[in-house]
């Protein structure tokens, strides 16, 4: 059975590789080494109308790792769209030490004083590594990505690796490109200073979703 420290993790995500376990209960883990790698480009990230004005009208409280073990739980949880998951013990044990020295992040949905939605993924130099995201309100998790695109663009990164393309990420924009390709992306990303925690208004991150689109809003 594979038994991962942080330092190992960070040196296979660094060099393109990753874990995953194949259930919730299977204590084991596995390195991941795609052929091809997904990836949403931050120059191409597509956002509707419909969901830049939710973004718009606040209907979530966003914040930056305010609980961060709230959404590992509530992307390791069992619903009725998704029975089971790949996060075991062994990755939320790491990723929570990843969290506790500033290299794993949340970006959080609240309503009402309760967590309704997020993502979280880690930060190395200019690339984010998106792990798992989800929902218990409509579109939250939507809105969460929204905001972490917006900083991601705006606080200095350059790759954003969703690890897998499926259906829903690919309406946002997400492609599959070829492994040589991704590591030179990576390699590329991973010397830069970058800042995810740089504060963004509503306004901001929803014309940084348009420029990611290659849209412009008016001059004011």
């Amino acid at each position: 059975m594979l038994t991962l420290t942080p330092d190992i993790l960070l040196r296979a995500y660094a060099c393109g590789v990753f874990p995953m376990a194949q259930s919730r209960d299977d204590p084991r883990l596995y390195w991941i080494d795609p052929p091809e790698r997904g990836v949403l480009p931050l120059d191409g990230f597509h956002a509707s109308r419909s969901l830049l004005k939710t973004v718009r009208q606040e209907l979530f409280e966003v914040r930056i790792d305010s609980d961060f073990a709230g959404v590992l739980a509530g992307c390791a949880e069992a619903t009725e769209d998704r029975p089971d998951t790949w996060i075991n013990e062994q990755i939320i044990r790491l990723f929570t030490h990843l969290h506790d020295v500033g290299l794993a992040h949340s970006v959080e949905c609240w309503q009402d004083g309760a967590l309704v939605g997020g993502l979280y993924g880690l930060a190395l130099g200019g690339a984010f590594f998106g792990e798992s995201m989800f929902s218990r309100q409509t579109d939250a998790s939507k809105v969460a990505l929204c905001h972490l695109i917006a900083r991601l663009r705006h606080g200095g990164f350059t790759l954003l690796d969703t690890q897998f393309v499926t259906e829903h990420l690919t309406r946002f924009g997400a492609i599959e490109i070829p492994k040589r390709a991704y590591l030179n992306k990576l390699n590329a990303a991973l010397p830069l200073a970058a800042d995810l925690k740089r504060p963004l208004t509503t306004a901001e991150v929803v014309a940084e979703c348009k420029r990611a689109a290659g849209e412009h809003s008016p001059p004011r």
